[in-house]
């Protein structure tokens, strides 16, 4: 969980993932922005830049993909829900008895103090499905300290403590385990920023936290506007799919906007559109925030239900043979993981909006990274994108889809993960393939009662 401490006022995280502000200013793409949209030179993509510069705005360029469903989680790393997958993807290297070789250093001048001198802090299975409360922690400074220059030692010396080194064994979530043994699951997918939920999530729709690093919601706006005014100002259909507050009203300036509301809807006519074959052009799916979307000190399990749902409902919809579903969480929580990120190009010349205490950066390297993969007909069997993605790779994803001009430097820079999919071969998937049921929360959902166990299990502190 990446826990909001700005002494600013704000709003509960829990209660407005979204924002709910209203009275915002009417807004559209920015001025300039069409006009910025001519032929780049291929080395130096910038906002306004086309896909395909020979061709006009808003046309369609990838007529076999019509419908473009997102799905995004919370707060998880890489190695903490996919770590022990065999086989695919790069997750933990395993030593004797099968458990991983990674550790992190406990040393005595951590956030939470070791039980010993020179103790090292093995990765270890999480006791049960649920997490603690309030930790681990993702924060800018959390972030700083657990890379440490490229180390990724950092984790349990951070704010974050011993609960960093936690994973999930693939039992605990069999659905999300099955989908990316079986569909392309991308192992260098990081989120956008090294920092918190609200940022991370405004890279998917701005390419851009516009300096933000913490959980604050104001009325600000991306000179360039949303990918959603984008596909507004183009008629290509979408919507929000929430279940307590639409998470587009993270930028708050567009709650209220004309041509937004009705494009926000409750997440049970999600189920309703894909059986229909309704689905519009692009749909953004929510989990509720408060017991599906994983996010500590939830039960994942519940996550891994909500997530083996949607993907039914794509499967069984009419539109499956003309769909492209992408899934990944936010930003890694905090949770230990074993790629250092590697540097990217910053969305603009805005700097992180410090607090007391954080350590001076750039928005030039991405955050840890996340679970992530595509579902879809035209998917490849057997496939693990190694190619550098984050939260703007969906963007560009949707911008390639439409040709529509890139947001900021960020998502003109961006892969927009087609490597995943063979769009010259009959797709592999026209008959969507049996994936491993999901998890059933009630079988253990005492530990929602009972906490999450003793963290670290015995057994995983040694002395350096």
């Amino acid at each position: 969980m990446s826990v909001d401490v700005t002494p600013t006022p704000r709003f509960s995280r829990r209660a407005l993932l979204g924002g709910g502000l209203t009275g915002a200013a009417a807004i559209g793409l920015a001025p300039g922005m069409a006009s910025a949209a001519g032929p780049r030179p291929k080395k130096m993509p910038r906002p306004g830049t086309l896909p395909n510069p020979g061709a006009k705005p808003g046309t369609d360029q990838i007529p076999l993909i019509e419908n473009i469903v997102i799905v995004m989680m919370e707060n998880h790393s890489y190695d903490n829900i996919l770590g022990m997958m065999r086989g695919r993807g790069d997750g933990f290297v395993l030593g004797p008895g099968g458990k991983p070789t990674s550790s992190n250093p406990w040393p005595k001048t951590s956030v939470f103090p070791p039980p010993s001198r020179k103790a090292v802090l093995h990765s270890f299975p999480m006791p049960n499905p649920c997490q603690q409360d309030a930790h681990p922690y993702n924060t800018w400074e959390a972030f700083k300290v657990s890379f440490s220059r490229g180390q990724n030692n950092g984790f349990v010396k951070s704010q974050s403590g011993p609960v960093s080194m936690g994973y999930f064994e693939p039992s605990v979530l069999p659905f999300t385990n099955s989908l990316a043994a079986t569909f392309p699951v991308c192992d260098r997918y990081f989120c956008s920023v090294g920092a918190q939920t609200y940022p991370n999530r405004r890279y998917l729709m701005g390419g851009t936290s516009l300096g933000q690093i913490y959980n604050v919601l104001n009325g600000d706006r991306p000179p360039n506007g949303t990918v959603f005014e984008a596909l507004n100002a183009h008629g290509i259909s979408w919507k929000n799919y929430y279940s307590s507050l639409p998470s587009l009203l993270i930028w708050t300036y567009l709650a209220g906007v004309p041509g937004i509301s009705p494009n926000l809807v409750k997440t049970p006519q999600f189920f309703t559109d894909a059986a229909a074959g309704t689905l519009p052009a692009v749909s953004l799916v929510d989990p509720d925030f408060g017991t599906q979307s994983e996010e500590n000190p939830q039960d994942v399990q519940f996550g891994d239900q909500f997530l083996a749902q949607v993907i039914d409902a794509v499967m069984s919809s009419p539109q499956w043979p003309h769909t492209m579903l992408v899934w990944c969480y936010d930003e890694s929580g905090g949770y230990y993981d074993h790629v250092p990120p590697p540097r990217a190009v910053r969305p603009d010349s805005v700097n992180p909006i410090l607090r007391a205490g954080d350590t001076p950066g750039l928005f030039n390297r991405y955050g840890f990274r996340v679970p992530a993969g595509v579902v879809s007909p035209y998917a490849r069997p057997d496939y693990v994108s190694h190619v550098v993605h984050d939260h703007t790779s969906i963007l560009k994803l949707v911008e390639s889809k439409w040709n529509l001009p890139a947001l900021t430097f960020r998502d003109a820079h961006a892969d927009d993960l087609l490597d995943t999919v063979d769009l010259d071969a009959p797709p592999a998937f026209l008959s969507p393939p049996a994936l491993v049921p999901a998890a059933d929360p009630s079988v253990l959902a005492g530990c929602l009662s009972s906490g999450p166990g003793t963290i670290p299990p015995p057994g995983y502190v040694t002395t350096g």
